[in-house]
């Protein structure tokens, strides 16, 4: 065989490979995609434009971006419709892993549940560190409540809060909205009327809104979120390398730092996890 031959081939082999290892890790002209469902208090406290572009960066995997209500984001992966979750309600999140749906829990953050209300505060909560206490009295007041009713894990919150404080709410003064967070703080707004939050959405719209906290720092309202790999054996398809790759990320130094100071209007939002 002549050199020039041996050249060419040598100069084929070496583009073939180059060529199968961008392939591999992505490159931001055709990049990989992995499909992560979550909640829309990640994505309305602005976290997500701050995480995710870093971790695209370094890896060139795209993330598609599904915000729901924490019930819809499990349903999503039930159904193997997402590679990866990052839903709040613990309780569910375990079962979704029990019944072989995810694999590879992890706690990712945290911040607190807050309840909301107008600054002149009709059902007087104001002060209250007892949430079910404060849900007693916007009842018994008949005062305006908006609750998300979407099956999210603030939804799952409030109805608890309903339950422990002996009531089920009905009547005129509770509506049910069927939306996001961030809608539904701009709908009490509108009415004057409470709602429940969490804290990170809250301060992320704080000057878009003339609502104010009038209750927290119950034990009750502690807000986890975890994150978890849709088991690839229940379905064909799932991206489940990817998802690990961005699970390593998150809990990473690097992802938590970005996670820990991410703060709006000089206040954290959410609290990491795995480092303090």
């Amino acid at each position: 065989m002549s050199q020039s031959c041996k050249n060419f081939i040598l100069a084929a082999a070496v583009f073939f490979l180059s060529q199968s290892f961008l392939f591999s890790v992505g490159t931001t002209e055709n990049p990989r995609h992995l499909k992560l469902a979550t909640t829309t208090s990640t994505e309305n406290s602005g976290l997500l434009d701050v995480l995710l572009p870093v971790f695209e960066k370094e890896t060139g995997i795209k993330v598609d971006v599904i915000a729901v209500g924490t019930g819809k984001a499990l349903a999503l992966g039930e159904n193997g419709d997402v590679d990866i979750i990052m839903v709040h309600a613990r309780a569910r999140e375990d079962t979704f892993v029990e019944q072989g749906f995810g694999v590879d829990r992890h706690d990712l953050m945290h911040n607190d549940f807050v309840i909301l209300g107008p600054e002149n505060d009709p059902a007087e909560i104001k002060g209250l560190g007892n949430a079910a206490e404060a849900f007693k009295r916007i009842s018994s007041s008949k005062s305006s409540f908006i609750s998300r009713a979407d099956d999210s894990g603030t939804n799952i919150k409030e109805k608890c809060l309903w339950q422990e404080a002996g009531i089920s709410p009905s009547g005129t003064w509770y509506k049910e909205a069927g939306q996001g967070m961030g809608a539904v703080i701009i709908m009490a707004n509108d009415m004057e009327a409470y709602t429940l939050s969490d804290r990170g959405t809250y301060l992320s719209m704080r000057d878009k809104t003339d609502l104010v906290i009038l209750s927290e720092g119950d034990r009750r309202l502690f807000n986890p979120y975890g994150i978890i790999a849709v088991n690839p054996e229940k379905h064909d398809g799932i991206n489940f390398e990817d998802a690990e790759k961005l699970i390593n990320f998150l809990t990473s130094k690097e992802g938590q730092r970005i996670i820990k100071n991410y703060k709006k209007n000089g206040q954290q939002l959410f609290y990491p996890d795995v480092i303090e």
